[in-house]
């Protein structure tokens, strides 16, 4: 590894543009993948479909779901015969167009009780409202001033064939010729998935567009004290756009939660473009550039990547859970930290060498004693640039670090019984933080799609249904036949929550005047009667069918308890031997949303650990590896207790929150401890080797970490509640983040070399060095 450095430092000095053509061809390549990156929104974010789980719902969605595009008609009155002649020519047109399975609204009551003719006089109309079932008419008209048309599209068909039909719908809309003073208003789940399509894209460019400004602001003020400040902005830019590419080139789409991923990377991408650009003006203060860029490459490289690794090994985490869009948010980061840490470490040595970099005059510059480093101890007298004021606000800042990490260093025992306190309330706080998988809760609430599907809710009562899949050797065999009409006669009855259900055996009932055939050879008679489209909705060959469940509509919670009441009933109501009946739909999608969240937030901050410990111990092979990990299982603790008293829920994109945590803490964590490892191997004491390596580094990680601060609150100014939370508290996690590495590190530091030290007899380097 140290060789790939060394090798990377010669090459940068002895051919620094043939270094920056290659870094411009991979840029090309890039930049060619920006094109192939596409948004994604749907169930494939919310459910694995090689799951079993996932493949019932893929497989009721391609056999019998269908999505339903909802018209809304208002006027002064509804029911005028003008207004109802314009919604069935409408309807009739929108019949013709591809894809359509098919369109139902007050029209087809008219003529249904109408002898198949519309009405055309008011006198007519209302003959046939005042003869139309009372729930029949409150659905399809709740007043003379509203009317919902329901559009079904055909099942199977792929999300862009369900814009490409509502796109169709609304330009028959748009050529057609409405009465005065009629609206009509596009809603239903397509009208709403592809709304939140162009809201997210939206989104995700204000995002970034506010994270690049913040990050601006942030380094002109915190890094003034190097050449070229912006420098680091350039670098994450060119980590983002690596980013987009790599992404479009492995075909990962942006959802919801990867678009929080990017101020992510533009505050972790900034911290190594700022831990690299520091170094460099460091080195370069005494050094030629040359030198300079042999030190930063082959001394902060390495550091830089165990930190980064780490980092990554925290996103990696992310992997277990069962929900797409969190595996999605860890991959993304994965590839972001990585581009980032490439450019930081390819740029800043290239551009210094190309430039001829200067740092400049002075700023920073302390005595060549090394223990004027340290409160100006052993100095003859007081440096002059700092005499009396104790130089620039950078310098008193670092004075300041390395005071406090010493007297940590010599009193860590109630410092960590503090935060550790603190951090054990917060782990038991976080078991009643509430968990929410509510997708309408994460939209914008003022989005007209959401303001749309609420009107049609309220009109029509719930759209959802809870299916289940009956499967078996013979579906209509009068055995299975009979329990899928008790099943769902039973759930009505028994079930508050369930308002009615369809089924095969319905449809054979509305067919055979109410009541079940006896017999097999009577049901094949009846069937052969009902249209192979209405037959299809419900029943796939002879050895597959599904019951519909209409509901109330109710929050999530009530849903989840309700389609755990139903799975029981299932098991309780035990089908025929060899017939099986599994939920699925959409409404069981998200409450079992709700189980995932649940189980994999622990899962991943757990696999987080054992990666990241895992790795550390295989990097340093010895026990105090676990050193870093300290401060970070505190940092987890007191997020568990800044969620519980901010009232913020887990959501698939704040449940990540614990490994992204481990990720982000540990690089600062890290660091620490290398740059103490590198004080400890030039024979200071262990005292002197904590203060000296945060009062070097921890003006540099600080300016990372609140830059970082500055990257993450970009996510605050989101429209999407799911997105804005959790800015919120991936902003205060950062904060906790700097609190452990520069607070809690230096204590845990200090006891686990007393610890090594003890334990290994001696040796001023026991345990810390390597």
């Amino acid at each position: 590894m140290k060789r790939f450095y060394a090798l990377l430092a010669g090459a940068i000095n002895t051919r620094p543009f043939a270094v920056l053509g290659i870094a411009a061809a991979v840029f090309m390549l890039a930049l060619f993948g920006l094109s192939m990156v596409g948004m994604e929104t749907g169930d494939d974010t919310y459910i694995d479909k090689s799951t079993p789980r996932g493949a019932t719902l893929a497989h009721y969605a391609d056999t019998y779901g269908s999505d339903a595009i909802m018209l809304i008609f208002e006027s002064d009155d509804v029911a005028d015969p003008e207004v109802l002649a314009y919604i069935d020519s409408l309807e009739d047109d929108i019949r013709n167009e591809q894809y359509v399975d098919q369109v139902s609204g007050i029209p087809d009551l008219m003529k249904q009780a109408n002898g198949g003719t519309m009405p055309t006089s008011q006198g007519e109309v209302n003959a046939v409202l005042a003869r139309a079932p009372p729930g029949t008419l409150d659905r399809y008209l709740p007043s003379r001033l509203m009317t919902i048309v329901s559009i079904t599209i055909q099942p199977g068909v792929a999300s862009s064939v369900q814009e490409q039909v509502l796109d169709n719908v609304r330009t028959v809309i748009d050529i057609s010729e409405p009465p005065a003073g009629i609206s009509v208003t596009v809603s239903g789940s397509p009208a709403f998935s592809q709304e939140m399509g162009e809201e997210m894209g939206q989104s995700m460019g204000m995002l970034i567009l506010a994270a690049m400004l913040l990050m601006v602001l942030a380094v002109t003020f915190l890094f003034s004290h190097v050449r070229y400040r912006l420098l680091p902005v350039f670098i994450v830019g060119t980590g983002l756009l690596l980013t987009f590419g790599f992404m479009g080139l492995a075909g990962i789409p942006i959802s919801m939660t990867v678009i929080g991923a990017f101020p992510v990377l533009i505050g972790i991408g900034i911290d190594y473009a700022i831990q690299f650009h520091s170094r460099f003006d460091e080195e370069r203060r005494h050094a030629t550039i040359p030198e300079a860029v042999t030190a930063t490459v082959t001394r902060s490289g390495p550091s830089v990547l165990i930190a980064m690794v780490a980092t990554s090994l925290g996103f990696i985490a992310m992997f277990v859970s069962p929900v797409p869009m969190v595996a999605d948010f860890g991959v993304t980061c994965t590839i972001g930290v990585v581009s980032c840490y490439l450019a930081a470490l390819v740029i800043v040595p290239v551009f210094g060498t190309v430039m001829k970099y200067r740092p400049k005059e002075g700023v920073g510059k302390l005595d060549d004693v090394e223990a004027c480093e340290l409160d100006w101890e052993g100095c003859e007298e007081e440096p002059p640039h700092t005499a009396g004021s104790r130089g620039s606000l950078i310098e008193r800042y670092n004075h300041l670090l390395g005071k406090s990490a010493f007297w940590i260093a010599k009193n860590p025992v109630p410092v960590l019984l503090i935060f550790g306190l603190v951090a054990f309330g917060g782990i038991y706080l976080d078991q009643d933080v509430p968990i929410n998988a509510d997708e309408e809760t994460f939209v914008p609430q003022d989005m007209p799609a959401l303001q749309d599907m609420k009107k049609v809710t309220r009109t029509m009562g719930a759209t959802n249904t809870v299916p289940i899949i009956v499967t078996g050797d013979d579906v209509l065999g009068m055995d299975t036949l009979e329990w899928i009409d008790e099943f769902g006669a039973y759930e009505v009855r028994t079930n508050e929550k369930i308002t009615g259900v369809t089924s095969i055996a319905t449809l054979i009932r509305q067919y055979n005047n109410g009541v079940l055939p006896a017999t097999e050879s009577e049901v094949g008679a009846v069937l052969a009667a009902v249209p192979q489209e209405t037959k299809g909705r419900y029943l796939n060959g002879g050895m597959e069918a599904v019951m519909e469940f209409t509901t109330v509509d109710m929050e999530l919670d009530a849903a989840r308890s309700m389609i755990q009441n139903v799975e029981k009933d299932v098991e309780w109501m035990e089908a025929p031997p060899g017939t099986h009946a599994r939920v699925t739909g959409g409404t069981e999608m998200f409450a079992s949303l709700m189980d995932d969240i649940a189980h994999s937030k622990t899962m991943m901050v757990l696999a987080g650990f054992v990666f990241i410990l895992a790795f550390l111990l295989l990097v340093y092979r010895r026990v105090n590896a676990v050193t870093p990990i300290i401060p970070i299982v505190m940092i987890v603790g007191w997020n568990g207790a800044i969620m519980y008293f901010l009232g913020l829920d887990y959501t698939p994109m704040t449940a990540t929150l614990g490994s992204m945590t481990i990720g982000v803490a540990s690089e600062y964590t890290i660091l620490i401890m290398e740059r103490c490892e590198e004080e400890l191997a030039r024979g200071l004491d262990i005292y002197e080797a904590i203060q000296t390596s945060v009062q070097k580094i921890g003006t540099a990680v600080t300016v990372s970490g609140m830059t970082t601060v500055f990257g993450f609150s970009a996510l605050t100014l989101s429209a999407f509640n799911i997105i804005s939370n959790f800015g919120i508290v991936t902003v205060i996690t950062v904060g906790f983040s700097l609190v452990g590495a520069i607070l809690v590190m230096p204590a845990v530091l200090s006891l686990m070399y007393r610890f090594t030290h003890r334990r290994d007899g001696g040796g001023q380097q026991a345990g810390v060095a390597a």
